[in-house]
């Protein structure tokens, strides 16, 4: 391969022969790579993108309202579902159900993801927000085991399976909705909103167990009160279907729907194409990509659910504190992390995907134990300062992780290999990772399992970052640029036009 002054890249030839017919060398490179039209670039509209974002985001605010009012209802749904006995397998028997929806979760990325690359995101989305709806909704309604014995714990499972089996759909989509709809150099900027959703929900579900504790007590909680949160997801999710009805086809779907019939340019069709991916072709052809997508999630997802999940059941069960008093401290970190989040995003889009997920890996692997022994250490400030060195570390994935993630994949099957990729990671490593924190402390005593438990991950996804290409400021794989202004897009094609000769 030879690379030269006249910038005849990617020809693999003799370098003499090169030398001695640069002329026909250089017409081979321009019909590989021909230049940009104006016509060949998207140009988005900010209105647009604004309510992209905000349907996305709800989406995967409702996600995680769902998945955090269980977290931290988790005591009391052991109580309520699971015959009475030992505490600890109750919570056990609790946490199971929880990690049981996950097993579902890489099947419906395996349904979902292929079917946003054939029929659209939207669709797939609005359908993934009905499911998860009616799913949480329903287990509002479940009468509890001391009324229906054994079906009340039967009747659990199935609709966490059902939630399960709707977000294998939901991340993956929400979170190429985003990244085709966003100009290249802002990417990370509104990538960072859906994460800014996954906060809002956890703080939402947090907030309303916490007022519903302090208003009716423990029993009136395990009596009705648990209820409530579930309940409250039905409106919630209509106005969520709403919005993401209401919503266009993303630009980069459009045109890769409308390649066959409106190629703009050979410079179009070199990077669009219109065959739909299917599951056979991304096992096949992006198998390599896949696993760095699930190393890399796998990393993420123990230190979030770790923090945002387990924490306070971690303060509760293993320190001693009241499930108020644990919540609050959460809530407080994580409104911290709201006000930054969007921070990181921007910032990864100046400096690079790569820098900024890099520092939040290392930030687990070398803050978690230090983190771990200033909450052992008790008082509000050390497990403040605990809490917040972690959320801290976790940020830097949050603002940055759904940019670069939609950004490993070509168009044709981005929403089906991420869907796949990441509910592989979540089910196996993520929605586990409550269950397995508790076992491990059961098992040997040690209450720093959870900050060795996050090193561990931490240290897979520092690797992976490091074997990823950095994204920033691209065109996604598959696609032609995508700016914010017609002026940056003639900029762009005045870029790419050879300079004469004379």
């Amino acid at each position: 391969m030879a690379d030269n002054e006249d910038g005849l890249q990617d020809i693999d030839a003799d370098p003499a022969a090169l030398k001695r017919h640069r002329t026909l060398f250089r017409a081979v490179q321009r019909r590989r790579n021909p230049p940009l039209r104006r016509t060949d670039i998207t140009v988005t509209d900010e209105a647009a993108v604004k309510r992209a974002v905000k349907a996305a985001s709800l989406g995967n605010a409702m996600e995680w309202f769902d998945f955090g009012i269980y977290s931290y209802l988790a005591v009391t749904i052991g109580h309520v579902f699971f015959p009475s006995g030992n505490d600890t397998v109750q919570l056990l028997s609790s946490f199971a159900t929880f990690a049981v929806s996950f097993l579902v979760r890489p099947l419906g990325g395996m349904v979902f993801g292929p079917m946003g690359d054939k029929i659209g995101r939207k669709k797939v989305l609005a359908l993934t927000m009905i499911m998860m709806a009616v799913g949480t909704f329903a287990i509002g309604l479940i009468p509890p085991y001391a009324l229906i014995g054994f079906w009340a714990p039967v009747l659990l499972i199935l609709f966490r399976l059902v939630q399960g089996f709707s977000t294998g759909g939901e991340y993956g989509g929400a979170s190429t909705f985003i990244a085709e709809y966003a100009p290249d150099r802002r990417r990370g900027f509104f990538g960072s909103f859906l994460e800014l959703g996954t906060l809002v929900g956890y703080v939402g579900a947090a907030g309303l167990v916490t007022i519903l504790t302090s208003l009716l007590g423990s029993d009136g909680m395990e009596s009705w009160g648990w209820r409530v949160p579930f309940l409250v997801a039905g409106p919630i999710g209509l106005i969520g279907l709403y919005l993401r009805l209401k919503l266009d086809e993303t630009p980069a779907f459009r045109k890769l729907e409308d390649a066959s019939l409106h190629r703009a340019s050979e410079a179009a069709s070199a990077v669009e194409t219109s065959a739909k991916g299917d599951l056979a072709k991304i096992f096949r052809d992006h198998w390599r990509t896949l696993v760095l997508c699930i190393c890399l999630v796998g990393g993420y997802n123990v230190t979030d659910y770790m923090l945002l999940s387990y924490m306070p059941t971690y303060l509760s069960d293993e320190m001693g504190y009241s499930e108020t008093h644990g919540l609050l401290i959460l809530i407080a970190t994580m409104v911290v992390l709201m006000l930054l989040v969007s921070q990181v995003g921007r910032l990864s889009d100046r400096v690079g995907r790569k820098p900024v997920l890099m520092a939040g890996m290392l930030g687990f692997f070398v803050l978690s134990a230090p983190a771990f022994l200033l909450v052992q250490r008790g008082g509000l400030a050390a497990v403040s300062a605990g809490m917040l060195m972690l959320g801290l570390s976790l940020v830097c994935l949050l603002g940055t992780m759904s940019a670069a993630l939609p950004a490993l994949f070509p168009t044709q099957v981005r929403y089906g290999s991420l869907s796949i990729g990441y509910n592989v990671s979540t089910s196996v490593f993520g929605g586990t990772t409550p269950l397995v924190i508790t076992a491990l402390i059961s098992a040997t005593g040690s209450e720093l399992m959870p900050a060795y438990y996050a090193m561990a991950a931490a240290l897979v996804g520092a690797i992976a970052v490091a074997c990823m290409k950095e994204t920033a400021r691209r065109p996604l794989a598959g696609s032609p640029p995508s700016v914010a202004t017609p002026e940056e897009a003639a900029r762009l094609v005045e870029s790419q036009a050879a300079t004469p000769r004379f």
